[in-house]
């Protein structure tokens, strides 16, 4: 099967990250590790992530400022030799190059809409484009720019596809109607079959049983 499945370690707590990668271990899939802010602000986190060795770790720092602030950023991170690390592309093409040509070996990732917002979200903050359009416009950007790969939600997967044609990441996955605090969710065997390369997935796989997690998420997959 080799689906490529990042798993979301939304934690602060070092101990809870370990058990998450150990609980996780299959050669049914491809598993990549993702952390975002809470954990890399983390007391120990930049610490625990160094020590990580042979795995694929995506840093979701969802950078967002000006072009050099966002180099300097990058260059912060050359220690942790990261494979992938995300850049808002509401931060603009300008921006957007310069990480581009600054980032070596280290997947550049532009984050479209967040799977958190929908039409109306995007009205109560200025915007008038509705989510699919926005995220088209915006995939069209990270294409010029040269990213390296895109995250977009489930539902835009195959209007992105049309004008990006690198590696396409998808959160907001859910086994069903279970949404949390995302609003543009979807399945991962509908993500798969929209055409993305990877899916990011936390709470589905890391509350509760990790293990037997894993195993309804391949056999999700299989069907």
């Amino acid at each position: 099967m080799n689906k490529k499945i990042f798993i979301a370690c939304d934690t602060n707590k070092n101990s809870i990250a370990q058990k998450i990668i150990k609980n996780t271990q299959t050669n049914k899939l491809k598993i990549g590790y993702k952390f975002g802010l809470e954990f890399l602000n983390s007391k120990n986190g930049r610490n625990f992530i160094s020590k990580i060795k042979n795995k694929i770790i995506f840093a979701d720092l969802k950078i967002n400022d000006i072009p050099n602030t966002c180099i300097a950023t990058l260059k912060s991170l050359n220690d942790l030799k990261l494979n992938y690390i995300t850049i808002h592309i509401s931060s603009g093409l300008e921006a957007l190059k310069a990480v581009k040509k600054s980032s070596g070996k280290t997947k550049i990732v532009g984050v479209t809409t967040l799977t958190s917002l929908n039409d109306k979200s995007l009205r109560e903050i200025g915007h008038k484009r509705k989510v699919r359009e926005l995220v088209y416009r915006q995939a069209k950007l990270a294409a010029k720019a040269k990213l390296d790969a895109l995250v977009c939600s489930g539902h835009e997967i195959k209007i992105v596809k049309k004008v990006f044609k690198k590696e396409i990441i998808t959160p907001g996955i859910r086994f069903n109607s279970n949404i949390n605090d995302q609003k543009r969710v979807i399945t991962p065997r509908e993500a798969f079959k929209n055409g993305c390369d990877w899916i990011v997935i936390g709470r589905p796989i890391t509350k509760g049983n990790i293990k037997k997690n894993i195993q309804k998420l391949i056999h999700h997959l299989k069907k």
